[in-house]
């Protein structure tokens, strides 16, 4: 990397999940200011910094949820000519919904559970989601992360007290596959280490992904051949049929032998001890060398992008 380019990390944000991302973009940039020059910036309202030099600097979005995720930032730092790491803004708006990644993986034959969706100001009723995808649910935010929002039903009376809670935004429920919770990270498109999740509770929500002692996690997972496989092959083909850039986690369940797609994360938590890293370590990634394999791409692209211009 040329001394002259600087990585601006930013975390924060306005959306719930502002505390983790804050975590992530401390790490982060922590790990980054070994190698590279490192500006860390809280952001606070839903728009791009000012005063950023688009002829030296590499943004890095270290934020979770709505604004940072879904988009609307890498539109604004598209139109500001700022290079930036992570997926674009199309990909980022495609994976950030739920249901339309599901959509997307249903086209390349991927399993995933059967789901429908619907907004909150028409609610369906109980009886008619139970008639069409079951009784053991997931219903969560369509486009939300770190599980926020995250309920789990079992039988009618829990899914109706879940649906007379839901009085804003667009939503998923989601058919519950009982089995083993697993993670794979990818770089550049290439999956790296399957991680298995095993929460002592059961349930992987937003308690047992931040309480200190309530997960445990295997990495890699012990999975025979062919599975670690099919696991990373699906994940590489969603990455590639979202349009996904530099890097990104898939979510996924393993029912017996049957592997289900969960969710796309183009920008995963990123503390030392986040699943993404977990993932890296499996192929020789200690964190620092994984962020500047985070960073290095669009760092080029910044790069290969001056030099066109100064040959214009």
């Amino acid at each position: 990397m040329s001394n002259s380019t600087k990585i601006l990390v930013l975390s924060g944000g306005t959306s719930e999940e502002r505390e983790v991302s804050l975590a992530s973009g401390q790490a982060f940039a922590a790990a980054l200011e070994k190698k590279h020059s490192v500006e860390l910036l809280s952001i606070e309202e839903e728009s791009l910094p000012e005063g950023i030099q688009s002829a030296n600097t590499v943004v890095f979005p270290a934020l979770h949820g709505g604004f940072g995720e879904g988009g609307q930032l890498q539109s604004l730092l598209e139109q500001a000519g700022i290079e930036y790491c992570g997926s674009d803004a199309a990909a980022s708006r495609l994976c950030m919904d739920k249901a339309a990644t599901k959509e997307v993986a249903l086209e390349r034959n991927v399993p995933t559970p059967e789901w429908l969706t619907f907004d909150a100001a028409e609610t369906p009723l109980a009886d008619d989601v139970i008639a069409k995808i079951g009784t053991s649910l997931v219903v969560k935010p369509v486009d939300q992360g770190s599980s926020v929002g995250l309920h789990f039903a079992e039988h009618r009376s829990e899914l109706g007290v879940a649906l007379s809670n839901i009085h804003a935004g667009r939503w998923l429920i989601e058919q519950r596959i009982q089995g083993r919770e697993l993670t794979v990270g990818l770089l550049e498109g290439k999956a790296m280490g399957v991680v298995e999740i095993i929460s002592q509770s059961g349930v992987y929500d937003f308690k047992a992904k931040y309480t200190a002692g309530s997960t445990d996690y295997l990495f890699p997972a012990e999975l025979d051949r062919a599975l670690e496989a099919q696991v990373k092959d699906y994940a590489e083909r969603l990455y590639a049929a979202c349009g996904c850039r530099d890097f990104a986690r898939i979510d996924f369940l393993l029912q017996d032998t049957q592997l289900y797609f969960l969710e796309i994360n183009t920008l995963p938590g990123l503390t030392a001890t986040s699943l993404l890293p977990k993932s890296a370590s499996c192929v020789g990634h200690d964190f620092e060398s994984l962020a500047s394999a985070l960073v290095a791409p669009a760092v080029k692209r910044l790069s290969d992008r001056i030099k066109k211009e100064g040959g214009s």
